[in-house]
This record gives structure tokens, sequence and C-alpha cells, in this order.
């Protein structure tokens, strides 16, 4: 119910009887014609993609009432109008598979079939988008067909020729520029083979087993059960494409166990919140992101290149998110979980064969395998990987269901991606993204640092309710051109955005994470939200280094280089930790908390002058603490002496 409440995504009707069976039968058949032209092989960029919008169109009237409020009403049954969306739906996704040859030897001409073929396109995506996803993309979606059509009308430097409706149905739907674009294009290809991937992962106990090693491997320490919530929720996010699914899912178990062992409800939750978010930042998948990432920027960069400059930002946004708890446990004086309290560590240790498909995926993708052929051997090796475990063997009605689950999380990725590809479009025929990148550089006054907060501050908007994949077009789209006019490279302005774009769902006033995390903790919203945006503290500051200093995104650089890096913003996340909590080896005072959180900063940002300086302040911190400590420690025995 929860995840209803907050997530779009997953509240679907639970159909039975003839209904239930076709939208059985639509699921399964939608994984399987995935899976055979991943296999075999895709058709042409306007089949594989109409298919496969079809099939999800169809599929969310099936399965998602028109009133969320209502879904409770409409639990076991449809509508007569959704029926009649779903058909149309079908024939929408048919249309091109059965003209492609008539349509193509037009040459952009519409007739007026075409021309109501496309509208009702536009507005079944619309639709499908507002039930499957949420209000804030289309309602954006919406803003941008309007900006499309009233172009002149528009204002100073956003004001345009304008589209005419033909034009603009044109560009919708019968080009590879509007909603059978790129992102939609990702999603009929990497994007469902890695949800895919997830749904095996859960289908076969893996998912669960990472809660289990979570727990085996820092259950014990101070405030365990918070660093039991990173951890786990650091590896499902490798699988998963929603903070607000992390949230519930690993929160369910793990909120309750931190409020349990004493952390206020309200950072419970932003613990829970931060790290399930952070999971969408996190190599090799990246919430999907990364393959989208590669179409987009182009110019020879790899899903390798991505991933790999992805990896030590995500490693920092942990580390501090780790260092925080830790220090807060430390503050109040909580334990970690007794002897009693953890599973047998043993047997956990014996089911490390289960992490087999993370490890292949990513020695996979290492190795130049194409993601595609990754996807599907990863999901081979998850099969065996749940025939070989004895308490969750699969059988083959579980793989069945597996495929079913998949098609069943893709739906909203396919709505979002198709949403996305008509902002897209918009931007690509009326020049919008060249438009907004001057006119931020214009209020900037052209300096890097000011149009870096400007762009920051459009990607939290724009990033708001949205879904990771929907979240990073949106944002690349818009925002990112204006830090790459001013000479920043095309992955690192790229990856700023992204990191603004997601943090977003920790962000108040809209933190729908956060939100998620307080309907489980039973704390209040805004104030899980605020906690969150402080453990999340890294993702506001890394994106601003790794523009100012791409050395952090391995570019130009040495193994030396990396590890000194690694190592002072590893150090410097220490320091910011320590000054944001209040507490190192003891409680802090004001003006050592500032001077931890300027160290902090200084070592983060990856230059010789600012380490060294750094480093400085932070041995002398270091030293004060140790000593104010041990002199305390002295002061206790000599009294109980």
């Amino acid at each position: 119910m929860l995840l209803e409440k907050y997530d779009p995504e997953a509240g679907t009707r639970k159909l039975k009887g003839v209904l239930g069976g076709i939208a059985f039968a639509g699921l399964l058949a939608f994984s399987l014609f995935q899976l055979y032209t991943s296999i075999f092989g895709v058709f042409t960029a306007q089949i594989q993609r109409s298919v496969h919008l079809g099939f999800a169109l169809a599929l969310i009237f099936l399965l998602f009432p028109a009133n969320r409020k209502k879904r409770k009403e409409y639990k076991f049954q449809v509508a007569w109008y959704d029926i009649i969306l779903a058909l149309l739906s079908i024939g929408v996704g048919a249309y091109w598979p059965l003209f492609i040859d008539d349509i193509v030897m037009r040459v952009g001409i519409l007739t007026e079939t075409d021309f109501y073929i496309g509208i009702l396109a536009i507005l079944l995506v619309l639709e499908a988008t507002r039930r499957a996803v949420g209000l804030p993309i289309t309602i954006i979606a919406l803003l941008f067909l309007a900006y499309a059509y009233f172009g002149p009308s528009m204002p100073n430097f956003l004001q345009h020729s304008g589209l005419s409706s033909e034009r603009i149905v044109q560009t919708m739907f019968f080009t590879t520029e509007g909603i059978l674009g790129t992102p939609l294009g990702v999603s009929s290809t990497f994007i469902f083979l890695f949800l895919l991937f997830g749904s095996f992962l859960i289908r076969t106990g893996i998912g669960q087993y990472f809660n289990d090693l979570a727990v085996a491997v820092a259950g014990r320490r101070i405030g365990g059960p918070a660093k039991v919530a990173i951890f786990s929720s650091a590896l499902q996010g490798t699988i998963s494409g929603s903070s607000v699914a992390n949230v519930v899912t690993s929160g369910a178990f793990t909120i309750p166990m931190m409020k349990k062992l004493g952390y206020n409800k309200d950072f419970a939750g932003a613990v829970e919140a931060s790290s399930s978010t952070g999971g969408q930042l996190m190599p090799p998948v990246m919430g999907a992101a990364a393959f989208l990432m590669v179409e987009f920027i182009g110019n020879g960069i790899t899903y390798w290149d991505i991933a790999k400059a992805a990896a030590i930002p995500a490693i920092l946004y942990f580390a501090g998110i780790w260092i925080m708890t830790h220090f807060e446990a430390k503050r109040i004086g909580l334990r970690g979980l007794s002897k009693e309290e953890m599973p047998n560590r043993k047997e956990i240790l014996k089911k490390l064969h289960l992490l087999a498909p993370i490890v292949v995926i990513i020695i996979l993708l290492m190795s130049g395998v194409t993601v595609t052929h990754a996807a599907i051997y990863s999901i081979v090796i998850s099969i065996v990987a749940g025939f070989l475990n004895r308490e969750n063997r699969m059988t083959f009605k579980d793989i069945v269901l597996a495929l079913v689950d998949g098609a069943r999380t893709a739906l909203g990725v396919a709505a979002a991606t198709a949403a996305a590809g008509i902002i897209v479009g918009v931007v690509t025929k009326t020049g919008l993204g060249l438009k907004l990148a001057n006119g931020l550089l214009d209020i900037a006054g052209g300096n890097l640092i000011p149009t870096l907060m400007l762009t920051m501050i459009a990607s939290l908007i724009l990033g708001m309710g949205s879904p990771t994949t929907a979240n990073y077009v949106i944002t690349s789209t818009i925002a990112a051109p204006a830090i790459i006019l001013l000479g920043v490279p095309d992955l690192s302005a790229h990856l700023f955005v992204f990191y603004f774009g997601i943090i977003a769902d920790i962000t108040p006033p809209v933190a729908l994470a956060a939100f998620a995390a307080a309907g489980v903790s039973g704390g209040e919203p805004i104030r899980t939200g605020i906690h969150s945006s402080k453990l999340a503290i890294a993702a506001f500051i890394i994106p601003y280094i790794f523009v100012l200093s791409p050395q952090m995104l391995m570019i130009d650089t040495t193994w030396l280089g990396i590890l000194w890096v690694v190592f002072t913003a590893f150090c410097g996340m220490i320091a910011i930790g320590a000054g944001m909590i209040g507490y190192w080896m003891r409680k802090m005072h004001l003006i050592e908390r500032i001077a931890a959180v300027v160290a902090g900063l200084l070592l983060i940002y990856p230059e010789r002058f600012s380490d060294i300086t750094g480093l400085v302040i932070f041995i002398a911190l270091y030293a004060f603490q140790y000593i104010w400590k041990y002199k305390a420690d002295q002061k206790v025995k000599g009294e109980s002496i």
C-alpha cells in the first residue's frame, strides 16, 4: 500500500478471470518478444519501438486504473473505457509494422489517417504516463507541446516560429525524434533486459540475500542496522530503477531495526531514503540511465567509460552516509546487533555463489561484451544460481513468473521514456536546449560557478517526481547544454545534471523517497527529507568537484593519481561527516565543526595545494580530538580509582 502511495508504477490492478489471463499472457508475450529480438537481432527502429510501445500502453490501460484514489474500487475489474483504450493502443503499436513501406515511401507526407493515428498516439502516451508514472512528467510533456505550438507568443529568448499541429504530429510519431526516439529505443532494448534481470534476481532469492549479506557484514558494528541499510540499498540499487521501490522493499526491514536500537525515526527514514536514492548513482546499472547516457553523449563514449567515471563519486557518496551514521551512532551511544540478533554468518557466506550474476555482469561489461549480451548471459547465470539455491530453487513456474514480473516493472519505464521522447522532440525542433543554455549563461554572466549553481537548481526542479530514466533524459536535454557551452567535457556535464536530478528524490519540498521512508518509519516527511539531504551532502559537493577537476572521474590521470584522489576525498568525507553531525571522538564545538567542513572540502577538491592544506587541518583536528579524549578517559579512570 505504501509503495502504491508514493510510486505510481507499483499500483496495478490484481485482475482475475478472463481479463487476468489476458493481462498475464500479454506480459509474458512482452518479455518473450524482447528476449527474441535481443537474441536474434532487433527489428528496424520504428518497428521495434512501436511494438514495444503498443505492448506497454495496452497493458498499462488494463492494469492501471484511471483514478488512483479508486484503486481499491477497481482492484479486480477493468472499466469499459480502459478496454477500448487498450485496443486502441494495440492499433497504434501495430500501425508502423503494418504500413511501414507505405509510410516510408511517402517520405514525411501525412495522410488524414496518419494524422489521427499520431494524435491518438500522443494522447495515449500522455494518459498512460499519468497513470503509470504520475502527473509531474505528464505536465512537463504537455507544457513542452504547448511551447512547440505557441512559439510565436513566447517571451524574449524563448520565442520561436512555432510548429503546426501537423508538424508536431509528424515529429512525435512519424520520426525517431519524438515518442519513438532514443529514450524509447533504449527502453526497448537495454533497459527492459536489465529490469528482467532484476526480476530474476528477486525470484531466485538473490535480492533477499543482499539483505542477509549486509547484516552479516555490518550488523555487529556501531549503529549496525543503519549500516545494513546503506550496504543493502547500494546492492539493490544496482538492479532497481526506482528510489521509492528501494526505500519500501529494503526499508521495511532496516527502518524498524534502526528504530529498535534507538535511532530517531526521522533519522532512520533518512538513512534509508538517502541510501536507496544513491543506488541509482551506483554502477553497473545506475537505474538504467548509464545506457541512455551512452546514446545521448556519443563521441565514442562507451558504457565502460561511464561506469568507470561514476565509480569514485558513488563510493564517496555511500562513504559519506556510512561515516555520518557512524558518528551519529557514537554521539547517541548506539550499539550494533547482539550475537542472538545476528543470522548465522557461516551459512550466509556459504551462499556467496548467489552474487555470481552481479559479478558476471560487471566482468562482461568490463571485457567489452555488448550490453545486450551481458544482460542475457546474466539472466542465464541468475537462473543457474537460483537452481543451486536449495532454499529457493527455481521451477519452470518461477521462470514464467519472473518474465511476467519483469514486463510489469518495465511498463512505467516505457511510458516515461515515451513521454520523455515528446520533450526531446520539442527541444530538438525548436532549439530550446540552446536557448535555455544561453539564457542561463546570460543570467550567470558567463561564469562557470554561477552557471553550475543555476543548472543544479534547474536539475533539482526538473527531477522532482520523475523516474530515473525520464529524469536523466529531461535534465540532459534541457540543463546540460549550459555547462557544455562553457567547455566542460560532455561526460562531466551529463553526470552533473544526472546527480542533481536523482537527489531531487530526497530534496524537499518534493522528496518522494524521503516521504516513502517517513511512511515506513512514522516520521515527519519534511524533517526526514532535511536529514536525507544532510546525509547525502556528498551528492551536493562532488558534482562541482568533478566538473572543476575531472580526475575524480578517472579522466586524464594515472592510477597513482586515482589512489591519491580516493585517499584525500575519503579523509575529506570523514571531516565533513564529523562536522555535519558534530561528533568525532567526542562532541565538537562550533569552530571545530566549521574547521572540519572546510578541511573536508579542501581534501575532496583534487588539487595539490588544497589537499596539503586540508590534510594539515585534518591531522590537527584528529590530534586535538585524540588528546582531549585521552585526557577525559584518564580523568574518568582516576575518579573511579
